[in-house]
This record gives structure tokens, C-alpha cells and sequence, in this order.
């Protein structure tokens, strides 16, 4: 990925979202109808990340989340899921030192015990090298369930309050939003899904209460800057209420 101008290009009028999440899906239906093997899809997928960014650094969104690996994937053929983690493994030794040199940072949630030894280390260190950066943070979703979160994030507080630091009485919704996973990132404010389906598939259940969900039919592979900006000026058609009433003027 070329170093991208700070002079973002943003689209005309109302704000562009804080945080964007993209559920990123149609690789293997890409491939089927090629007549190429769902490895070859997941390549082009890869490819769409990078599309994907540029075009976020381009529009000024500040904060990216893309669901890559779900805690369910694991279930899939045992070569789909060695491509995956080789097509992991060659991304984050690949493109870290560009998402730096990009001003983005770069940060996974899900559970890393799953991964191979080697792809936790090449994580770790890249979340190291791209910590102060501002620009934009991309967060991968890897070997994630929203199901899973939540139970990770009750099973925290009720052993802090059954070792006395915590008082269950203080369990609020912001507290426990900073037991997630995501803690310190805002919530999505527009949540994207390609290929058409319409479900979130176990991504970020507490954190899209209040987003704004807009699918299209692209499959992931052909997804880019266009189709983001596209989604983009619809969530800026939309009124968001957050459940109040509506003004009669």
C-alpha cells in the first residue's frame, strides 16, 4: 500500500462515521463463480483489505474493524482453514511496516490461544511497532465471537467481584463495554456486510446496539474506496435517533 496524503478526500456534507465495521463476506461464492478455488477468493479478499484502507485513510475515517476469522470458521475444512492462516501469516509480514509507515494502527481482538504460536508473536509485534499511531486503527477480528466476548468479558467482573474488587452494584453498561474486547474503541457507527446476506453472524453484538447496518450485494473480493463511499452517503441519509421520539417540529 503506497503512502496515502494526509488530505483526506471526505464526502460532501453530513459527518463521516467515527468507526466503521465490515463484515467481509462472498470470497468463496467470488471464486465458485470463476471456476477458482476458494483459496483464490480469499487472496482477492486480501486484496480488498488494502482497497479497503486506502480508502478509509481517503474518506477520514478514524477507526476500521474487519471481521476476518470468526470463532465459528474454525469449524470449516481443515485446508480452507490452513489457507487462511497462511494467507494470515503472509499479510501480517507483508503489510505491517506499510499500515506504519500509513500512520494506521493496528490492533486483534478474538481468541489468540486458537492461532499458531508464530501468527500471536507476528501480532504482537505488530501491534507493538504500530501503537502510536493516530491516523486510522484498523482492528482485526480474529478468531472472534460476539458470543464469546460477552461471556469473557461476564466471567471478568463476576471474578472481580468475587474477590472483592469490584461491587456488583457498580456493574453498569459502561463498565462492563470496558471489559470487552474493544474497550477504548468507540462503538461502530455504521456496520457494512457484503454478498448480500442480511445477519451480523456473531460480530460485535453488544457493540452494534445502535449502529447503522447497510448491505450490498458486492461480494467481498470486488469491494473498494467505492463501494465504502457509497455505504458511507447512506448512513448519512439516515436519522439516527438512538430511540427518541421523533420531533413533530
Amino acid at each position: 500500500m503506497e503512502l496515502i496524503s494526509p488530505e483526506h478526500s471526505r464526502p460532501a456534507g453530513r459527518a463521516v462515521p467515527r468507526h466503521v465495521a465490515i463484515i467481509m463476506d462472498g470470497n468463496g461464492r467470488w471464486a465458485h463463480a470463476r471456476g477458482l478455488p476458494r483459496s483464490a477468493g480469499h487472496r482477492q479478499g486480501a486484496e480488498a483489505v488494502k482497497r479497503t484502507l486506502k480508502g478509509a485513510l481517503r474518506l477520514g475515517i478514524r477507526n476500521l474493524t474487519l471481521y476476518s476469522f470468526s470463532s465459528e470458521n474454525w469449524n470449516r475444512p481443515p485446508e480452507e482453514v490452513e489457507d487462511l492462516m497462511g494467507l494470515l501469516r503472509r499479510y501480517l509480514q507483508s503489510e505491517i511496516a506499510d499500515l506504519h509507515k500509513n500512520g494506521i494502527r493496528a490492533l486483534v481482538i478474538g481468541d489468540r490461544e486458537r492461532l499458531p504460536e508464530d501468527i500471536r508473536a507476528l501480532i504482537a509485534e505488530g501491534e507493538r511497532r504500530t501503537r502510536d499511531n493516530e491516523r486510522l486503527t484498523v482492528t482485526m477480528a480474529i478468531s472472534y465471537g460476539g458470543r464469546n466476548e460477552i461471556v469473557g468479558a461476564a466471567r471478568a467482573l463476576a471474578e472481580a467481584a468475587a474477590a472483592g474488587r469490584l461491587d456488583p452494584a457498580e456493574i453498569d453498561d459502561r463498565r462492563f463495554a470496558a471489559a470487552l474486547d474493544t474497550a477504548g474503541t468507540p462503538d461502530p457507527d455504521l456496520l457494512i456486510r457484503t454478498s448480500g446476506e442480511q445477519r451480523i453472524s456473531n460480530f460485535l453484538l453488544w457493540q452494534t446496539a445502535y449502529s447503522e447496518f447497510v448491505f450490498t450485494n458486492t461480494l467481498w473480493p470486488d469491494f473498494g474506496e467505492a463501494d465504502l463511499a457509497a455505504a458511507i452517503e447512506e448512513y448519512q441519509r439516515r436519522d439516527r435517533r438512538y430511540g427518541a421520539a421523533v420531533s413533530s417540529g
